[in-house]
This record gives C-alpha cells, structure tokens and sequence, in this order.
C-alpha cells in the first residue's frame, strides 16, 4: 500500500505526524524524504507546538522550518537544563555609575541565523543611556551626558525605541539603534514609575509621577493623552500586565510586586521566598531558594527568572502540560566575586539570553549577561 501512495497522499498522511515520526519516515526511501522536507509539514508543527509562531511574525532569516523547529527545540532544552556547557557568561562593564534599570530592544525573539543577537540599554547614574551586544559583551553605543541621572527606562522593540526619564523627570525617546533622540517631555515633578502599553490604537507610555498624578503618553511622539490623580501626593509604582492591556497602580513600589501569568496564577516575592498562588488566592507552592532577599523578578510565558542579594540568579521554568501553570525550580546563575559585589538588583530575560545587573560594593553596577548556545543547523 505504502508503494501506491504519491506525493500528495503521503503529504496528507504526514500531516498528522509528530516531528519525531517524521524523521523516521524520512529514512524509508528517497521519495518520502523528500516529502518529509516540505515546508509546509514543519509550519505546522511549529504552529502545533509554539502558539507563538501564530500570533507574530517568525523571522526565519536564512534557515527553513525545519531548522527553525530543531534549533528552539534544542534551546528550550538547554534553558530548563541549565549546564554550565550551555551557556556563556559575560561581565559587561562601561557606567561609571550606579545601573538602576536595564531593558531588552531586540526586536526578534527567536532568530537562529547569524544575525541573531541579544540587545540591552541600561540607565545609570553617570547621566548616560547605554546599548549591549549580550553576545558579544560590547557597547554599541553611548548617549551624550545628560543634565541629570537616568533613573529609569522602557523598550519598544517593534519600535526600536526606548523611553528613558531622570531624576528631574525629563522624559526621552531613543531610536535603539543608533542612540539618536526622536522626542522628549518634561513632566512637572519627578517621575516615581514608567511602565510600556499595548492598545488596539497603537503603544503607549504610561508615567506616574511622585505627586500621585499618572501620565499617559502617545509613542513615539511623547504626547499627552491623559492625566488622572491617583494617589494624591503619593509616590506610586506601575505593574503593566503580561499581554499590555493593562496597569495596576501601587501606592508603594517595589521591582519584586505581583506579576501575573496568564488568567490563572499570580507570583509574589517576599524577603527571599517566592509564592505561587492561583487567581483565587489558593497558595499552590512556595520556593526558598534564595540565601538573602528577592530583589527583581522576572516573569514571561516560558520561565521566570528572580535576582537576590545573596548573588545569585534563580531560573524556574512553567509546566504547560498541566492544566493549571505549575512552575519547577531548575538552577541557579552565579554572579561574581562576594569581595566585589554585594548581589544582583534587576533581571530581565529574552529567548537567548538572562541579563542582570550586579551591584558593587564601591557603588558602581555592571552587567552580567547568560547567553543560551543553539547549533545553527
């Protein structure tokens, strides 16, 4: 029967294959390997596997499907594994400051051809804006001096954009490419929190400032939509939700709030422990991995990362194959030197990469970098 199928038939078949079926049936003979290579079957497995492949745009760069779907497989291997083999750490230095905040501008999450690279800018106390090649350990570029400390900043990745705002509450759009100005606003007061939003009409930046008024403004333009009044003469933090739809609006901030996941769970840091509880208010587990405290937490569909005092960074991936999101504790990433370093205060992370800063004991930061190796096939 096998020998009375054609190409369009074996194509339906193999349709209903996984990826490791397939690969065995590309061993029986020539002509159904070559149907197994059709680029439509490995779209779809994508598809089946990553939901993420449906809903933005999959930059494939010189690779095919196929290769697409062996190289984020053999990443999301090496993420949950964590062997000291899998991944290159880098101490990235350059602020002659303290580095209060760090953000991610790569606009592809990923991209396994050669022009896959990780993107970070970070603020600091030296008044300058800064971009990272994480895989390279390199500055790209530097902003001029500013007339005050950079205390905080956003990414608009799609955009190549990123928003920065100091200490006098000066807000400023980079193109996070070249470190060029696109626009700026003044706020009337100190900024306290700054937080990026999606919306069917386009982004916004959404700004509260330390009087407890909170700022909505257009991106890129740096325009004024709205101002509402919070908490009156109060400093207030903003937690944006993981979709962008929507902030919620703290009267006491702190990098380590609740971050949802989903519908379902709500994570919560407090001291060195780190609490799952689900929607209801059920604890589902609590992990004390941490020797001192929390300090930044960082939450994204497939894993969440915490940064500690006690210098180190903490990885937990979600099990998806459960109804409810449960999350496994699976290592931990090293700083350096407790002689030099006094622990981790930010983490972020994207599809390649886990970036912290790491404090000084003389008060300056620098940037440590995690970058995932993947076999470019």
């Amino acid at each position: 029967m096998a020998a009375q199928l054609g190409p369009h038939e074996l194509l339906h078949v193999f349709s209903f294959l996984e990826a490791r079926d397939l690969l065995l049936a590309a061993q029986v003979n020539k002509v159904w390997n070559e149907v197994s290579m059709t680029k439509e079957l490995w779209r779809q497995l994508c598809l089946r596997r990553w939901a993420s492949c449906g809903a933005f745009p999959v930059v494939l760069g010189t690779q095919t499907w196929r290769q697409y779907y062996f190289c984020r497989s053999e990443l999301e291997f090496r993420v949950e594994s964590g062997r000291p083999r899998d991944f290159i750490s880098k101490a990235i230095s350059g602020h002659a400051g303290k580095i209060d905040q760090l953000a991610y501008v790569s606009p592809h999450e990923y991209r396994f051809d050669e022009m896959a690279r990780s993107v970070v800018c970070t603020v600091s106390s030296d008044c300058t804006v800064r971009a990272w090649d994480l895989q390279q350990g390199t500055e790209i570029w530097s902003s001029p001096v500013q007339p005050a400390p950079l205390v905080s900043l956003v990414a608009y990745p799609l955009l190549q954009l990123v928003v920065t705002v100091d200490t006098q509450g000066l807000i400023i759009g980079w193109k996070a490419d070249t470190g060029s100005e696109w626009a700026s606003f003044c706020l009337p007061t100190s900024c306290s929190s700054m937080e990026a939003c999606g919306h069917p009409e386009g982004p916004f930046l959404m700004v509260a400032c330390a009087d407890g008024n909170l700022y909505t403004l257009t991106v890129p333009q740096l325009q004024v939509v709205s101002k509402v009044a919070t908490f009156p003469r109060t400093s207030v933090s903003l937690t944006c939700s993981p979709d962008q739809q929507w902030v919620s609006v703290l009267a006491q901030g702190s990098d380590v709030g609740p971050k949802g996941h989903g519908s379902q769970v709500i994570l919560l840091a407090s001291r060195s422990e780190l609490v799952l509880f689900t929607i209801q208010g059920l604890q589902l587990v609590a992990f004390r991995d941490h020797q001192r405290p929390i300090t930044s937490m960082w939450v994204d569909p497939n894993r969440v990362v915490t940064s500690s005092l006690d210098l180190s960074l903490r990885v937990y991936v979600w099990d998806k194959k459960k109804t409810c999101p449960v999350l496994r504790s699976c290592y931990q990433l090293l700083g350096g030197s407790h002689r030099w370093a006094s622990g981790f205060t930010h983490v972020k992370s994207d599809s390649m990469s886990i970036a912290g800063i790491e404090a000084r004991s003389n008060g300056t930061s620098i940037l440590r970098s995690y970058c995932f190796k993947v076999q470019l096939s």
